[in-house]
């Protein structure tokens, strides 16, 4: 992954730093406490700020720092960024090293806040698939093992489930005379996540197993693929995050194994280019899925629709994958 600094002058930086932590230190003891104000919430990928909205409702105001189709892996924050941290009360992140510059941010923010880590609990996979692990066996890991394991929990519902529970703790904490609304929405929310998920299966079971071959453009589905037991053949890019190239040799490889496998599809993702995956696809003749049909495999769709949401972009996965994979 990339340097939080990459492309800029150390001290300049330094310099628009500071004058935006002393900024930020001033305002968050103003209006933010104000009574009857909504809760200033951080919210880093637009998974967790989609989580947040619906735990806190109308009582919380987020500011979510990554955009739609933005990869999380490059992402390089911005003076309104530290801003927006230094001014905030709460600051949710997904964890499991995935932000790799979120903890310098917070420092240089001056945030005086509650940081809450969505990824407690839950059981992660270890980096790549060749590397599970049975059932139960790893618990969530300290931050600085985090690069060790997959970060992209959210892809299976009960992990979201888990997340949202780990949110509502840490916005009750922070405002405890909402504690009740956020344990309604909580309520309310974990039903749909249970309806997800159960659709989810229902889709899966339509499809015989010979045909539940993945490939994506990046290594972010495994907990997906572990919950829907699919086969994960390979990934145009491959690793957890988008920084590695694929080298000739592996292309070649890939291309083998998705015709040996009888592998129909290459599925791009939102948040990244297809031009590889398509030409991988034509060697491979099989097809490639992308357009509006590309999977949210880092991120959301746009604010406004369907796929804007985290239940509307898992639905949207789940109707593309099964439809290529059965035609």
């Amino acid at each position: 992954m990339k340097s939080l600094y990459r492309g800029l002058g150390i001290a300049s930086v330094s310099v628009v730093l500071v004058g935006v932590a002393a900024c930020g230190g001033e305002s968050g003891s103003g209006e933010a406490e104000a009574a009857g104000a909504k809760l200033a919430v951080v919210a880093t990928t637009p998974e967790v700020a989609d989580f947040v909205r619906n735990v806190g409702g109308d009582d919380v105001a987020v500011t979510q720092i990554i955009k739609p189709n933005v990869d999380p892996h490059d992402y390089e924050p911005t003076p309104a960024d530290i801003k927006a941290i230094g001014e905030a009360k709460v600051v949710v992140k997904n964890g499991v090293g995935l932000e790799e510059w979120l903890d310098r941010t917070i420092e240089s923010a001056g945030f005086q806040g509650a940081v809450v880590d969505s990824s407690q609990g839950v059981t992660l996979r270890e980096g790549g698939h060749d590397h599970g692990h049975e059932e139960g066996e790893e618990e969530h890991a300290e931050e600085e093992a985090g690069e060790e394991h997959d970060p992209h929990i959210w892809h299976n519902p009960q992990n979201a489930k888990i997340m949202v529970t780990n949110i509502e703790k840490g916005l009750a904490a922070a405002d405890p005379g909402r504690a009740d609304a956020f344990a309604s929405n909580l309520a309310a929310y974990g039903k749909e996540l249970d309806k997800l998920d159960a659709d989810n299966e229902d889709a899966f079971a339509k499809l015989p197993a010979a045909d539940r071959k993945l490939v994506t453009n990046h290594d972010a589905f495994g907990y997906y693929v572990d919950r829907y037991k699919l086969e994960f053949v390979g990934s145009v890019i491959p690793s957890l995050d988008t920084s590695a190239e694929l080298s000739a040799k592996q292309l070649t490889d890939l291309v083998a194994k998705i015709k040996a496998t009888g592998t129909k599809a290459i599925f791009t993702e939102s948040s990244l280019p297809p031009k590889t995956a398509e030409s991988i696809a034509q060697q491979a003749g099989v097809k490639v899925v992308g357009g509006e049909d590309a999977l949210f495999g880092d991120s959301l769709g746009e604010p406004g629709t369907p796929e804007g949401t985290y239940l509307g972009a898992e639905k949207h996965n789940t109707e593309v994958i099964v439809a290529a994979l059965a035609g």
